[in-house]
């Protein structure tokens, strides 16, 4: 374990887990990790040791099926990113796991492609989504810092570029049994847990007009 203060640790709890254990909890999942469209939720996410390696596995992947073709590339790598969510305790943690998350994609993707002209779009699309799932709240309480449910999209793919969103709640995504509509989020017994749509669903948008939207 690693800790970034004694006063972090004796008010917060927070330890970091170090890299080895990472990478060996995380190859017992090899194979949902390189399915782009499998959700991975981590409740207690830290700076993002978990989802950075997570990612890092997935682009790695890409780079290797699709390092020729830019389109197929950038749509993959824009759904990899898209089914990871993480709930952290400190703000810190949460802008330097997004910020994380952000470099390892631009680290793998210049390293595949050149910057195309609409390269600036892939990052902001990027950096909402990360907004949007990666967020500051108490994942035991399912309260957000200002003591308001967690919210979280849900970014359903469906062909062409486009992503439709769908707002729900974070406990009902952790929420077993009763009246519920299947995902792919994984729950803590490695099968899919339930998603329960929440709030509102909004139109279509294709992913590289994400970062313009109102949502």
């Amino acid at each position: 374990m690693q800790v970034k203060s004694k006063e972090r640790v004796a008010k917060h709890g927070e330890v970091f887990t170090n890299l080895r254990e990472v990478n060996a909890m995380l190859d017992l999942v090899q194979s949902q990790i390189e399915s782009m469209d499998k959700t991975f939720l981590e409740p207690a996410c830290g700076n993002g040791n978990f989802l950075a390696e997570i990612l890092r596995r997935r682009m790695v992947v890409l780079n290797r099926k699709y390092g020729k073709s830019r389109f197929e590339y950038e749509a993959k790598a824009v759904e990899a990113v898209a089914h990871l969510y993480g709930i952290e305790l400190l703000a810190d943690n949460v802008n330097e796991c997004r910020q994380r998350l952000l470099q390892v994609f631009e680290q793998h993707y210049l390293s595949a492609f050149r910057p195309s002209e609409h390269f600036p779009k892939i990052q902001a699309a990027i950096r909402h989504i990360l907004q949007k799932n990666i967020v500051c709240g108490n994942a035991l309480s399912y309260c957000n810092e200002d003591g308001c449910a967690i919210l979280l999209t849900q970014w359903k793919f469906i062909g062409g570029g486009r992503v439709k969103r769908i707002l729900f709640a974070l406990e009902t995504a952790v929420k077993k049994g009763g009246n519920t509509t299947k995902s792919d989020l994984l729950g803590d017994n490695g099968k899919p847990a339930a998603i329960i749509p929440h709030y509102h669903e909004f139109p279509p948008i294709h992913y590289l007009e994400l970062a313009g939207a109102n949502t």
